[in-house]
């Protein structure tokens, strides 16, 4: 009975849907590096939601913050966090680490 079973079970395999590519999903980076975030821009597709990758290769602590994305969020010094964000309407969203505002800024933009 198992042998039977086997081709079976492989044949209905075949006959279901694909999987959604896991790239499509993956999270974009953004890298902290000397107190800059790595893009300053980052394009994300409109209505969807999205991961951020924040990769702080600093020292030093940083917050990723933003009121029109509603996040704030410290990574530590030489870590690394994820932000879901979204789904976003098109626009202009900007960010900022408020530990060095003076030139931790970056915008998503929502296309």
């Amino acid at each position: 009975m198992r042998r039977l079973l086997v081709p079976f079970a492989v044949s209905a395999l075949a006959l279901l849907p694909a999987a959604p590519a896991l790239a499509e999903d993956a999270p974009i980076t953004i890298v902290i590096k000397d107190h800059k975030f790595e893009p300053a821009e980052v394009k994300v597709p409109a209505n969807k939601r999205v991961t951020l990758l924040v990769d702080n290769q600093d020292v030093t602590s940083e917050e990723f913050e933003s009121a029109e994305l509603k996040v704030e969020k410290i990574v530590g010094g030489r870590k690394q966090m994820k932000v879901a964000i979204g789904p976003l309407k098109p626009g202009t969203y900007p960010f900022f680490g408020e530990f060095h505002e003076a030139t931790a800024q970056g915008v998503v933009l929502a296309e």
